[in-house]
């Protein structure tokens, strides 16, 4: 019998949930860098100083820190403004403009410019901005200048990615990942500030990526050349990358499923015209399930899928699972459906019973197959941005993003 805290509108679950905002938010206060930013935490919370300062990472902390400064979380502005204080300082390229993907433990800036971390500029920005937090403003509207002037192809209606570090080579290298936090980013800001070309955008991106996922059995292509043709054996010798891994992801399927919703919902307040989107989001949900959970004897969310729907890197990631529960809450919101309420808490047994670290904090990062705790792909436990999103998500306004849902609560 399953338990009644993993069953979404109950009393136990609210209350489970709730514990766990609050065990996360206390992991990951020792998140600031001496010199501003955010280390990469260790298994106890601690910075690991050779992972240096990462661009990402920063962008992450500020804005889980700036939805706990609107709960009230005493001391939470604190951390957002040492965390602030990386994007005005040691990330932030003074000569060229942009911030650097990373410091290196020595203070030596890793090189090029890249559309992932800016993103996450944009989204701690914003968020800072309902928090209010000094600085913010500014710091969103010269990182929306950066990204619109040099990661914003308007002609394409998608982001590019790679630049080199003073903006003058592009990459021929298109990824969807990056696309897909700049859809995060873009519907935070049209959330936070009204403007609504940010959503616009959002749109058009999320248009592309339905078109190429419907024409590929609902597998979303992750990887693409200059022109934006797929390129579905990319990574190929290199299955498991961090961030551009080989095959289908159906952990950014089941994300991308959440966004698309959230965008249709916030865009057509006529709801046949969103309709089509919220079957989309269905399509991908279920295929990313399909695909990814409890397979071949073995529980959990594999990593990667080839183009027919095998696992190829069978290890879990924990942001999957945190993305599973987002997303099916939120399709039973919408959709009213039980099947998603039911998914909602096995993903939830499961990470209680394999993910959740009961005795150090935060959740273990990385399972393999027999969910035992690895460290080869995510050393660590670097950030509590998706654990903590997906605490609060649930129960939060479907079609609004996070920052602006948690403010809206306590207006």
């Amino acid at each position: 019998m399953m338990f009644v805290k993993y069953q979404l509108d109950t009393e136990g679950n609210r209350l489970f949930m709730a514990s766990q905002s609050y065990d996360l938010l206390d992991f990951g206060k020792g998140f600031p860098a001496p010199q501003g930013g955010s280390g990469w935490l260790d298994n106890d919370g601690t910075i690991d100083p050779s992972h240096g300062i990462q661009t990402w990472i920063t962008g992450r902390m500020i804005h889980v820190y700036s939805i706990a400064t609107l709960l009230g979380l005493k001391g939470a502005e604190t951390l957002v403004d040492a965390g602030l204080k990386g994007f005005t300082g040691i990330l932030h390229d003074n000569e060229n403009g942009g911030w650097y993907p990373s410091i290196g433990e020595d203070g030596t800036p890793e090189s090029g410019k890249t559309c992932y971390p800016h993103a996450f500029v944009i989204l701690a920005a914003s968020s800072a901005l309902l928090a209010g937090r000094p600085g913010a403003r500014e710091l969103l509207d010269e990182a929306l200048g950066i990204y619109d002037k040099y990661f914003w192809d308007d002609e394409a209606g998608l982001a590019v990615d790679t630049w080199d570090s003073t903006f003058t080579k592009l990459d021929d290298y298109r990824g969807i990942n990056a696309n897909m936090h700049t859809t995060e980013a873009f519907l935070a800001v049209a959330d936070a500030t009204g403007d609504e070309t940010y959503r616009q955008r959002a749109g058009r991106i999320v248009n592309h990526v339905v078109n190429w996922a419907k024409a590929n059995s609902w597998r979303i292509p992750e990887h693409f050349s200059r022109d934006w043709e797929p390129n579905l054996e990319y990574n190929a010798d290199n299955k498991a990358d961090q961030f551009k891994p080989y095959g289908s992801t159906p952990g950014h399927g089941i994300e991308w499923a959440r966004l698309i919703t959230q965008w249709a919902l916030s865009t057509f307040k006529n709801t046949e015209l969103a309709k089509p989107y919220i079957d989309a989001a269905e399509h991908l949900f279920h295929q990313a399930v399909a695909d990814g959970w409890n397979r071949n004897g073995h529980s959990g969310m594999a990593y990667t899928v080839d183009w027919n729907g095998n696992p190829v890197v069978t290890d879990c990631m924990h942001w999957t699972l945190a993305e599973s529960i987002n997303t099916s809450s939120t399709l039973y919101r919408v959709t009213g459906k039980p099947e998603y309420k039911e998914r909602y808490a096995g993903f939830l047994e499961y990470i209680d019973a394999h993910l959740i670290d009961h005795e150090k904090g935060s959740w273990f990062h990385q399972l393999d197959q027999d969910n035992n705790v690895l460290d080869t792909v995510w050393p660590g436990k670097s950030d509590v941005y998706h654990a903590f999103q997906s605490t609060l998500i649930p129960y939060l306004e479907p079609s609004v993003s996070i920052a602006t849902a948690v403010r809206n609560t306590i207006d």
